[in-house]
């Protein structure tokens, strides 16, 4: 698939990201990083050498993409620590707008995920942080 079709997926079926590997494609409709955390733990397979299409990528959601080897990542939004840990990392991006900082629904504050990471210096110190903040989401 084209990397064209996915963002005009993503814009058309108005879902959060559009995930791309070995011939198949898949939608996802989850807020924050739910979607991205719940495909590293139980189908990683999904993630590894993948293209996604994503409208939000913050820093959480981007470690969790490059521990999962995606290998490209378009995003309407990113935030310049995501797209600061993508070219640490070697994953291709193309990005609509860089911003700050990923904010709250709210509006009100920077998005928690993305305050949580702040101080990571690579993905993979994100994966705990993510791992602890959603399993306290879930109770």
């Amino acid at each position: 698939m084209e990397r064209q079709q996915l963002i005009t997926q993503l814009h058309a079926e108005q879902c959060s990201c559009v995930i791309f590997n070995n011939g198949a494609t898949r939608s996802f409709n989850e807020r924050g990083v739910k979607d991205l955390f719940r495909i590293l733990n139980h189908e990683p397979e999904l993630l590894c050498g993948a293209s996604i299409a994503d409208k939000v990528v913050g820093k959480g959601a981007a470690a969790l993409m490059i521990a999962g080897g995606v290998r490209w990542v378009y995003a309407d939004v990113v935030s310049a620590a995501a797209m600061e840990l993508f070219t640490k990392s070697g994953v291709e991006l193309e990005f609509k707008e860089c911003v700050p900082n990923i904010i709250n629904r709210a509006g009100t504050d920077i998005c928690p995920v993305e305050k949580l990471c702040q101080d990571c210096k690579t993905a993979e110190e994100c994966l705990p942080l993510i791992d602890k903040f959603i399993k306290e989401m879930s109770l």
